[in-house]
């Protein structure tokens, strides 16, 4: 099978970011891709003036790019913060205010997926309050999430570098997962498979394909060591999304790497033009 069957998107949050926002869609067109995902762009605000939501809404549309997933406000990423939504006090407010914002976006360019990044521990908070807040916002946005026909995203990460933040295994990450599904009764919380995080906790990659594939609605993918593009690392990433392939996953596997020292536009020759434009 091998890369030239799966559907990739470009990640415009982490590649083309030496090019302002609003130049990326139109870079990855360049590039031969058709499909975008994004972190919430604007770091600072979870409630952008309605002018720059419309400004990135025509460039990816000009660029004749599809947008295939959007995180919620998330705090300052990259950066030291991982997340909002288990934060108390004025970061869970500012996703609360995102919510609805982050999901007729999505709605207005016929994305349906959005990822909420579960947020750091806090020094001096119960984990449990933390949790039971977490949980509120996640049936907020789950619920947001399904009336625009989107499902929600809940991503692990990892433990060397993001210490403070709880889902750092897969097991984890699925525990949330079927929490959202059990409150809400909508089933629209699936798994964000992130080869790259997993793989930086020391997962069994193939063990968790095999026990999660079914719960999966998004992948994203970087090799490691070094979170380059496929073939710079040791990943055998080729193998790993052919697995999930025959798995049953079918969805979008989003390229979430870093480029280097070079322009993004170099670091794709590991997949021929061909295989670029979704199918």
């Amino acid at each position: 099978m091998g890369f030239a069957e799966q559907r990739f998107n470009v990640n415009l949050s982490i590649l083309f970011t030496e090019l302002p926002l609003l130049e990326r869609p139109a870079a990855a067109a360049a590039a031969g891709f058709t499909a975008v995902e994004l972190w919430w762009p604007w770091v600072d605000s979870p409630t952008p003036e309605q002018s720059e939501l419309d400004a990135l809404k025509k460039a990816i549309e000009d660029a004749g790019v599809q947008l295939t997933g959007l995180n919620f406000y998330a705090g300052q990423l990259p950066g030291p913060d991982r997340g909002a939504l288990s934060v108390p006090g004025e970061e869970s407010e500012r996703f609360r205010a995102n919510i609805d914002v982050a999901a007729e976006f999505a709605r207005s360019l016929g994305c349906t997926a959005l990822n909420a990044l579960y947020g750091n521990r806090v020094e001096g908070v119960d984990p449990a309050e933390q949790d039971a807040l977490a949980l509120e916002n996640l049936v907020l946005a789950a619920r947001a999430a399904d009336r625009v026909g989107a499902i929600l995203l809940i991503e692990t990460l990892n433990k060397p570098e993001s210490p403070r933040y709880p889902l750092v295994t897969a097991p984890a990450g699925i525990a949330v997962v079927d929490k959202v599904n059990e409150a809400t009764g909508l089933g629209n919380a699936k798994f964000l498979m992130d080869l790259y995080h997993l793989s930086m906790n020391g997962e069994d990659l193939p063990q968790v394909i095999s026990a999660y594939a079914e719960k999966t609605g998004h992948v994203q993918i970087a090799d490691n060591p070094g979170r380059g593009a496929p073939g710079t690392g040791t990943l055998p990433l080729e193998d790993l999304l052919d697995q999930l392939r025959k798995a049953g996953y079918e969805g979008w596997v989003g390229l979430e790497y870093k480029a280097g020292d070079r322009p993004s536009a170099d670091s794709f020759a590991w997949l021929p033009r061909e295989a670029r434009a979704a199918r």
